[in-house]
């Protein structure tokens, strides 16, 4: 599986996009906090986190007795990069059959 793949694959899961929109718009957070603001239990929120780290889209480090994950949007940024690629192949492929067409 290719990092892009691994990056849909985890995106694929609502309650993983949540985490990552809760990451980007708080910074670093720990599992019993977003276990806190979820409906789903901790062992739940850290089942999602451990996902999400094997997509390499969040990262974690340990902080006293809790472990703090972050985002890292190295992996999305990615995507985003192939999405725009296939999109810009396929407004090459539209318009050449625009013009073969009209």
């Amino acid at each position: 599986m290719t990092q892009v793949d691994a990056v849909f694959t985890a995106l694929a899961d609502p309650t993983r996009r949540r985490v990552l929109e809760t990451l980007s718009a708080d910074g670093t957070v720990t599992a019993s906090r977003l276990a806190r603001s979820m409906p789903i239990s901790r062992q739940a929120v850290a089942k999602h986190l451990a996902a999400l780290r094997a997509a390499k889209l969040v990262s974690s480090e340990r902080v006293g007795r809790e472990t703090v994950y972050t985002l890292r949007p190295g992996p999305l940024e990615d995507a985003a990069a192939w999405i725009e690629r296939v999109g810009a192949e396929w407004d090459e492929r539209l318009e050449t059959l625009r013009r073969a067409l009209g």
